[in-house]
């Protein structure tokens, strides 16, 4: 495939993505605010059929190991009942079904088919499957290059790769040119996860973005598995990518939970008819022809570069020269070397015996704090009970996380919290009061917008009848009456009036229309017909209607909330309220005082562990230290003989120096031939390609067609009744690793 197809692809990928992603948003003048929606006064109705009403909205997630293995599958749906009908036909494989956000019901009609009493409600519900998911994702690790399990990760240290592969299983049999063949659905599959920078380093994706925000680091990564095959795409000159892998370098390693989203959307929302597929071809050849133009002229300026080269052939030599006198020296040091490594031999064996001392010592140091602790923990018990406070029996072990729940309890947030939940619940027994306080209040601003727009109306239509009638009068009196308002008209049209005429006549009717008396009669009219049951009805219709729009629902919605809102924050601010804060962060102090000081000792008794760890792993390590320094003893021994052997290589390198200038010479003539070459591959080859592409790309525009059809197809995992339309999402969440404790740092 040449490059013009590489570029019409990357603009239809491009283009799918930028088609998935679409923003709405309700905006208020001013915060706290209503913002009355505009409103338009017609007697038409927005047709639609049943199946763009009723839609389902569905979301499959994927609960997997650390590996990607899928341990449960929870599938979340939302039918939205637009058109608030009594009942809902709908169909699902799921089993165990909750309704999760109200207490509608349903009946079965079948195997899957379940009737909801939804009585002109959305309806949430949630249930289980087991089935196989579209897209399987396996997660592999590597440590150092060699493959790993998570838990054998867990902890661990060192260069490691982390490989998203995703299989698409999903297929869907399409007509292309004629022809039926297999294509994947579409999927766009996109993962991210967070890392702590305190334990990756130096990280890499590819297929994806990084963002680093000093503390943590946010990895995302986007593959589309199947869509090399599904357009018959050469890896080889265009590759798709099917896969994310993350590689850092890490320090005792764990990773939080990682979260991927897998949806066919994106290809859903793409026109493949707006794409204009052959405009650039043309400007893609000329590139390619510019960029052959730039490699000649490169490899003429490689010529050059060796001919600077093998001018300064002669500073080489000179420097291997000074290479010979620094192995020299190399060769002296190694000797001075082998000397001191015999005298650090004998200071590590004194090393050894004076820490086998120290840590015989071990066992009375760690017993004694031991002891001390436990006694601080008896007294702080007492001290606990003495005050009224329950817990459980401190010990080493449990202390901080007993403590913590006890003050947690006393904390002014989570007392704050508990009395959030309270006054919100009281408030909530209000919300039908509020639901009718906030109605009334738009549907009456909504009622003086319809007024406002049918008055102008109404208002148009009597002033053209008086116009007539004051038309009437005014004419027979300018043309001293020879014409009636008929006959001039008839003139006017005919061309038989002079401008001028026209001008005087309008004028008159203009200012016999300000009069106190035309406009008295004219607004009396106006009136006349706005207080008629016609045009009341009118309004009234056209009122309800307005309520009825989503948007106004929305609003009504949005401002109840706000309501109900303002009145929790101000009941919140109530003396009753701040005094129970006051009370509990005043009964925090005292237990945070007597945690600060176990925790204290806490960080010596353990500081003391480390010390007696320390003082045992040195001996140990002193023991080692004392045969490493008769190896290290045999080894420079070894570097003294092969620095003198380096000494007698340098020499030898110095005396093919010669030939080294020779090669130099033969490869400045080498560059030559090759400038000849690409001279002849532009001449042979690329004129030619460039001549030789048209027709290439309306294959794989086919394809994308068939793909993006194949995709609409796709719009549920779990069932869909026929009457309603649906789209579907998969997210795989991935378990965490966690690093394992330190068995040296816990208590046993």
């Amino acid at each position: 495939m040449n490059k013009s197809v590489l570029k019409v692809l990357s603009v239809c990928l491009c283009a799918t993505l930028a088609a998935g992603t679409s923003v709405y948003a309700i905006v208020n003048d001013k915060q706290g605010e209503q913002q009355v929606l505009p409103v338009s006064v017609s007697t038409k109705q927005k047709s639609s059929s049943k199946k763009q009403e009723i839609t389902k909205d569905e979301t499959v997630y994927v609960l997997a190991g650390a590996n990607g293995s899928v341990q449960k599958i929870i599938v979340s749906d939302w039918i939205k009942n637009v058109m608030q009908d009594a009942q809902l036909h709908d169909e699902s494989e799921l089993g165990n079904i909750v309704n999760i956000k109200g207490d509608e019901t349903y009946t079965m009609n079948g195997d899957t088919m379940r009737v909801w009493d939804a009585k002109g409600n959305d309806i949430y519900y949630q249930g289980d499957i087991k089935k196989d998911i579209p897209v399987e994702m396996s997660v592999s690790y590597t440590l150092d290059g060699k493959k790993v399990s998570p838990e054998e990760l867990a902890g661990k240290s060192g260069h490691v790769v982390i490989r998203f592969d995703y299989q698409n299983n999903q297929f869907a049999n399409v007509k292309i040119n004629g022809k039926t063949e297999k294509v994947n659905i579409p999927f766009a599959m996109l993962t991210g996860m967070l890392l702590d920078t305190d334990i990756f380093t130096n990280v890499n994706v590819s297929n994806g973005k990084l963002i680093n925000d000093g503390d943590r680091m946010a990895v995302v990564g986007i593959a589309f598995p199947g869509m090399q095959d599904s357009l018959k795409l050469d890896s080889d000159k265009l590759e798709i990518p099917d896969y994310v892998e993350i590689s850092a370098d890490v320090t005792n390693f764990e990773m939080t939970t990682t979260m991927t989203v897998a949806t066919n959307e994106l290809f859903n929302e793409f026109d493949p008819e707006k794409l204009n597929s052959f405009d650039d071809l043309s400007g893609s050849l000329d590139k390619l022809t510019d960029a052959m133009n730039q490699l000649m002229n490169g490899s003429s300026q490689l010529y050059d570069g060796l001919c600077t080269l093998l001018d300064k052939s002669g500073e080489l030599v000179a420097g291997i020269d000074k290479l010979a006198a620094g192995a020299g020296e190399l060769k002296k040091g190694a000797g001075d070397l082998d000397t001191g490594a015999g005298k650090l031999k004998d200071g590590a064996a004194a090393l050894s015996a004076g820490l086998n001392t120290l840590s015989s010592n071990n066992d009375t140091l760690n017993g004694g704090a031991k002891q001390v602790f436990d006694t601080l923990l008896a007294t702080a018990n007492s001290q606990l009970k003495a005050a009224g406070v329950t817990v459980p029996k401190l010990t080493v072990d449990n202390y901080a996380k007993t403590l913590e729940k006890v003050i947690a309890s006393l904390d002014k947030d989570a007392v704050y919290q508990q009395a959030v939940s309270k006054v919100t619940a009281e408030v909530e027994k209000n919300r039908p009061a509020f639901e009718k306080g906030v109605t009334d209040a738009v549907k009456q601003q909504v009622m003086v917008q319809v007024t406002d727009v049918v008055k102008e109306e109404v208002t148009k239509k009597v002033t053209a009848v008086v116009y007539n009638q004051v038309a009437e009068q005014v004419i027979p009196v300018a043309t001293k009456g020879q014409m009636t308002k008929e006959t001039y008209d008839a003139a006017v049209a005919a061309g038989k009036v002079d401008a001028a005429v026209q001008k005087a006549i309008q004028t008159a009717i203009d200012e016999q229309m300000k009069t106190e008396a035309v406009q008295k009669k004219l607004s009396a009219a106006v009136a006349a017909q706005m207080e008629s049951k016609e045009i009341q009805g009118m309004i009234a219709a056209q009122t309800d209607a307005q309520m009825k729009t989503q948007k106004v629902k929305a609003l009504i919605a949005k401002n109840i909330e706000l309501k109900m809102q303002q009145t929790i924050t101000g009941q919140m601010a109530s003396d009753e309220v701040q005094k129970q804060l006051a009370a509990a962060s005043e009964g925090a102090k005292s237990i945070m005082n007597l945690k600060t000081s176990l925790d204290s000792y806490n960080s010596f008794y353990l500081g003391l562990k480390t010390y007696t760890g320390g003082v045992k792993d040195a001996a140990a390590g002193a023991a080692q230290l004392k045969a490493g320094t008769k190896d290290l003893k045999d080894g420079t021994s070894k570097l003294s003989a092969g620095a003198n052997a380096l000494y007698d290589g340098i020499l030898t390198l110095k005396d093919g120096a010669p030939a080294l200038i020779t090669g130099i010479t033969e490869l400045r003539d080498g560059s030559m031939k090759l400038s000849d070459g690409l001279q002849q591959l532009n001449e042979e080859g690329i004129k030619k390609l460039t001549d030789a592409v048209d027709g290439d790309i309306a294959g794989l525009f086919d394809r994308i067609h068939a793909i993006v059809d194949a995709s609409k197809q796709y719009n549920s995992f779990a069932g869909l009744s026929d009457d309603m339309d649906g789209q579907v999402k998969f997210i795989y969440r991935t378990d965490s690793i966690e690093a394992p404790i330190d068995s040296d740092k816990t208590e046993e």
